[in-house]
């Protein structure tokens, strides 16, 4: 198989413009980045299907390339990520315009909640998956930790053993 250089370069400057792009507060940036990382994907996924050939149907030969048919896997996954690719951007140009009707601003700021989650400590008994390691009330992590154990699990079951 042999590779075009130039589709090979061009898929990757739209990839990398595409993440540049992705990384900016602004939502009509995000939605052009990630539409130049779905099309530097799909010249990706064009690259991987080889040298052209006759069209992917039986019987269907080509003067010019004869047998050789082109790979018809690489033509389908082209397809389906362009519908999936768009579905993506008409799901973002949704959020980018609620977003202008409630805030009438593009740019995406950290809130508040972004910066509490920031600061959580990194200790086990801070992480989200201990449900009962914070203080209701300020949110911080509590000495007591999670409520988890013999406690809750096992002296309800031995109670109930009891009463039989």
């Amino acid at each position: 198989m042999e590779a075009n250089l130039f589709l090979l370069i061009g898929s990757g400057v739209l990839i990398s413009a595409g993440v540049y792009l992705l990384l900016d507060k602004a939502m009509t940036r995000m939605i052009m980045g990630i539409m130049l990382i779905g099309n530097g994907a799909n010249l990706l996924l064009l690259q991987s299907g080889g040298q052209a050939g006759s069209p992917p149907i039986l019987t269907r030969d080509n003067e010019l390339y004869g047998e050789q048919i082109s790979d018809p896997l690489a033509q389908a996954m082209i397809l389906t990520a362009i519908v999936i690719a768009m579905a993506l951007v008409a799901f973002m140009l949704a959020l980018a315009y609620r977003q202008y009707r409630y805030r009438s601003d593009d740019v995406i700021e950290r809130d508040e909640e972004d910066r509490a989650i920031a600061a959580r400590p990194v200790t086990p008994s801070a992480q989200p998956d201990h449900d009962a390691s914070d203080d209701p009330e300020t949110g911080r992590a509590s000495a007591l930790g999670d409520e988890f154990g013999p406690r809750s699990f096992e002296e309800p079951v031995k109670e109930a053993d009891d009463v039989r």
